[in-house]
């Protein structure tokens, strides 16, 4: 009798480009096909997942697979490592074999921009991505809301693909905020939201990332939470790490009964003082408090 293997939580696909299309001057779509995309878990939301790019000269990738995968891959030499990006799945048609991924286009230095301004149909890579087949939670969906209360999404152009995910799955009767800033005006996207969730856009223009961001999302949290900044409420100190070191990245497993359940992403320092604004100002409970460091200025991105 042939022994049938556990279906992990997580599997390899090998995945080519069926189509690219430029969404703004900062947001490029790219829709995958592969032979088995149709076992890729929709679990809709912020759910993550991580391409894994060609090496120059390499028309297709060849990546350890299993569950020691990132152990092995890291242990590669450099020269050998496929660079591995981490993304947000952006819509899966399983009936279609497809899985769309919405990237941020900024500048040429790093690996998954160069790729994706290059980007044509055919092209090979692979995904590593949740498996329909394994029947618990798969991981890598951090928006966790309570049943009740308004709703706080913020971020910058890097969590502008998960924030429109979260917007299309959100029930109709949702009601909260959305803050999202953007590069320019160019970039403001038709997004799908319910109507008690008012979306906000901010091109910063020639303004510093979070220049747009930081007072808008000051100005939802007095409307929604009311009143004044607390005097009572205790500083962060959690918070006060070395972005430029450590990873800024913390998602409440239970969240309890709150007037406000924010979900925040971007550029890691500027997500740390909206979270030290929303708990260390606000007095806003830090376990109804999603925040993750996508990235940080001046830094390449990792996987």
């Amino acid at each position: 009798m042939t022994e049938t293997l556990p279906v992990a939580p997580w599997r390899l696909f090998t995945v080519e480009v069926r189509a690219v299309r430029r969404l703004s001057p900062s947001f490029l779509r790219v829709t995958f096909t592969g032979p088995d995309l149709d076992r890729f878990a929709d679990n809709g939301y912020d759910q993550r997942i991580k391409l894994a790019l060609p090496l120059p000269g390499q028309h297709a990738v060849r990546m350890p697979e299993g569950p020691d995968w990132y152990a092995r891959w890291r242990a590669l030499p450099e020269h050998r490592r496929n660079p591995v990006r981490t993304y947000t799945v952006r819509a899966v048609r399983p009936h279609l074999a497809e899985v769309d991924v919405d990237l941020v286009l900024h500048g040429d230095s790093g690996p998954a921009t160069r790729w994706a301004r290059r980007a044509r149909a055919g092209d090979r890579i692979a995904i590593l991505g949740p498996d329909a087949g394994y029947p618990g939670e798969h991981g890598g969906v951090e928006f966790r809301p309570p049943s009740t209360g308004h709703l706080l999404l913020a971020g910058d152009e890097t969590a502008v693909p998960a924030i429109a995910a979260i917007l299309e799955r959100l029930p109709p009767d949702a009601r909260g905020r959305a803050l999202l800033e953007v590069p320019g005006a160019e970039d403001v996207l038709p997004l799908v939201a319910p109507p008690g969730v008012a979306l906000t856009w901010l091109p910063r223009g020639a303004g510093g990332h979070g220049s747009r961001l930081a007072p808008a999302l000051a100005a939802a949290a007095a409307e929604l939470l009311g009143g004044r900044p607390r005097v009572d409420a205790q500083p962060v100190a959690d918070v006060d790490v070395d972005v430029d070191v450590e990873i800024l990245w913390e998602v409440p497993d239970q969240v309890p009964p709150t007037p406000l359940y924010a979900w925040l992403a971007g550029e890691a320092g500027v997500i740390r003082g909206l979270r030290r604004h929303l708990v260390g100002e606000r007095g806003l409970d830090r376990r109804a408090v999603a925040f993750m460091g996508y990235w940080r200025l001046g830094r390449a991105d990792t996987a």
